[in-house]
Formats: C-alpha cells, sequence, structure tokens
C-alpha cells in the first residue's frame, strides 16, 4: 500500500475525541442527515447512510439519536440546510490539509478555516491545491488478533480489494471507491472490522520529528476537529514522535 498508515497516525487521537462526545454526536448527526437528503433514507439504496450509520454507532451513538437524524433528513423534523464543502490549505512546516465540511453558513465556515490555518503558521489554498497528492480510496481496518494473512489476502483480492498492509496489531485494506461496500460487505462475513470508511491518502509524507512542529500541528488539528462544521480532516504527516513524552 502506497503511503503511510492513516489508521496509525490517527487511533492516538481517539483518547482525546471520546471526550468530545457530544461534538461528536453533531457531526455524526449532520452526516447521516445529509446523506439522507442526498439519497433517500432506505440503506439499501442509499450507501452514504449505511456507512454514516456504521460510523455513528462505531462511536456508540444512541439509536434515537440516528432516527431523529434520518427523520431530519426526511423533513418530519425539519432542520438547517447543510452543505458539503472542502478546503485545501498548508499546515505547519509546509504540510498539506484536506478539510470536508458540511455547514449550513459557507461564508462563515471559510472564515473559521482561514483563521485556523492562519493561527498555527498555514494558509487556506485554492481548490486543488494539495488534492493531488492524495487519492481517495476505501480504507478497511482489520482486527489482526487470529487472522492468517495470506488467507486474509486472497478473501480481500478476490472481494475487489486493491492492496493489503500490516501494522503492528492491524490489517489495513484499500479498495477503489466503487468497490469499498462490496468488499467491507465480504470482508465482515469473516473478519472483526475495527473502521471503514472513504478516505484520502496521501501519495507520500512528510515525518514529523521536531517536537514543537508536532505540538504545532496537533493542536490546529485539535482546534479543527472541535469546530461543528468540520467532518475530516486529511494531512500528509507522518509522526515519528513518541507521544507520551511529549
Amino acid at each position: 500500500m502506497a503511503g503511510h498508515s492513516k489508521w496509525a497516525n490517527t487511533k492516538h487521537r481517539k483518547g482525546r475525541q471520546d471526550q468530545k462526545r457530544a461534538k461528536i454526536f453533531t457531526k455524526l448527526s449532520r452526516a447521516i442527515t445529509v446523506a439522507v437528503r442526498e439519497g433517500g433514507d432506505d440503506p439499501e439504496y442509499n450507501s452514504a447512510l449505511v456507512n454514516a450509520i456504521e460510523s455513528a454507532k462505531s462511536e456508540n451513538m444512541p439509536n434515537d439519536n440516528i432516527d431523529r437524524a434520518i427523520k431530519k433528513g426526511t423533513g418530519e423534523f425539519g432542520g438547517n440546510d447543510f452543505e458539503r464543502i472542502s478546503y485545501e490549505g498548508y499546515g505547519p512546516g509546509g504540510t498539506a490539509f484536506i478539510v470536508n465540511c458540511l455547514t449550513d453558513n459557507k461564508n462563515r465556515t471559510a472564515a473559521d478555516i482561514r483563521h485556523f490555518f492562519s493561527k498555527y503558521d498555514g494558509n487556506l489554498g485554492a481548490t486543488g491545491c494539495v488534492s493531488y497528492l492524495f487519492d481517495k480510496v476505501g480504507l478497511i481496518v482489520i482486527e489482526k488478533d487470529g487472522v492468517d494473512e495470506e488467507e486474509l489476502m486472497l478473501e480481500a483480492v478476490e472481494a475487489g480489494a486493491e492492496d493489503l498492509k500490516q501494522e503492528e496489531d492491524i490489517f489495513e485494506i484499500t479498495t477503489a471507491v466503487e468497490d469499498f461496500n462490496k468488499v467491507k460487505t465480504q470482508l465482515k462475513e469473516n473478519y472483526k472490522i475495527l473502521e471503514s470508511e472513504l478516505t484520502m491518502i496521501p501519495q507520500s509524507t512528510i515525518k514529523i520529528t521536531d517536537e514543537g512542529l508536532y505540538k504545532k500541528i496537533n493542536t490546529l488539528i485539535d482546534v479543527m476537529e472541535d469546530d461543528d462544521d468540520v467532518q475530516d480532516i486529511y494531512h500528509n504527516c507522518e509522526f515519528e514522535i513518541d507521544e507520551e513524552e511529549v
């Protein structure tokens, strides 16, 4: 698999994310609502809704919250009209960032994202300024414990996966976007899937070894994650810092 391990670079953030449960639920609800508005409320015909619900359940979001978000999408509960918008820019140390948002006010969101970049020695760029450095793929993370790598590789490739990579206690499987749901459906019959999503993986990375730069980049990510409009943050940083020592 080309690039670096998205899972390895984000799993250390889960503890901090757990402290922001309410904000996480807000973002997940918004994603479900928009998926329903764009593709209808029947998961059988709306793979985006399936993925949004699975993400919500992986964060232990209550079923009542999920149902309410679906009803907002159908118009039963009303609600704001959100739209998808992506921002691209450069973070500290010339790192590349893509920030996906769901917003009901583009002017507010653009101003906020521009402010975040500027405050932490980066700058908001034009559309396309860094996206060419990333590949959009399906990512499926499977628990390694008790799994035969060769058997998993055969099953994954047969299902349509493009590549498999071993990372410490997990396997990362990448797929083309159009094959993502098919591969995931087939693999979850026999394997424990820890995470699955459509994501952006950098073609190459920038190694972060300086403690000050590490802190600045992570602070930028933290403030962006705190913004309700921000759904996903992708970057090309490869952290080579022991977080416990920072």
